[in-house]
């Protein structure tokens, strides 16, 4: 019964994963225009700040780490700050502004005009994820948002939002890896050619 379970929820899973990636050609131009913000600032001597919450945090030091080391080509590195990586800063800030502020603050205290600051969440409704939105853009950072479902509150909040509308976080998150895969490989492309 349980092999039969598996294999049911996985041909199911693997279904709507195609589904969802397949309907992702419809965001080239944001993916694009995103992209040359990202590369844009780095070329200028900027950063790239990351942030999510669960598996976006997972994903923001994932894209993070491409920018710093390398996505395919071998170049320089660039730097790119994920917000999730430092138990010390998100436990000090959550316990002295609340949680709310976790992002916001490192956004605060990192961001500078030119800097860009990327956010990915599955429902475009963390409150942490708008604070933040809010205080790069009182900073005038630019804005990339990866939302998910309708976009949440988050939805229209960045200068370059891209949403997959799909229910399932797992989905969602799939169809996120596939979209900053492909717009670091475009980034590393622009970073080698200058």
């Amino acid at each position: 019964m349980n092999e039969l379970n598996a294999k049911d929820f996985l041909e199911r899973n693997i279904a709507d994963t195609v589904r969802t990636i397949q309907n992702l050609s419809q965001h080239t131009e944001a993916l694009g225009h995103a992209a040359q913000i990202i590369a844009d600032a780095l070329l200028a001597g900027n950063k790239l700040l990351i942030c999510g919450n669960g598996g976006s945090a997972a994903d923001a030091g994932h894209i993070a780490a491409e920018i710093v080391g390398r996505f395919v080509q071998d170049r320089k590195g660039y730097p790119a700050i994920a917000l999730t990586e430092s138990p010390s800063t998100l436990t000090a800030v959550s316990n002295d502004y609340g949680f709310d502020n976790i992002f916001a603050r490192q956004v605060q205290a990192y961001g500078r005009p030119g800097d860009v600051l990327l956010v990915l969440t599955t429902s475009g409704n963390s409150p942490n994820i708008v604070r933040a939105l809010e205080e790069a853009k009182s900073l005038n950072l630019a804005t990339l948002a990866f939302l998910g479902r309708d976009g949440g509150k988050a939805h229209g909040m960045a200068q370059v939002e891209i949403i997959v509308q799909n229910d399932a976080s797992a989905r969602i998150q799939e169809a996120h890896q596939v979209l900053y895969h492909s717009m670091c490989e475009v980034i590393d492309t622009m970073l080698c050619n200058e």
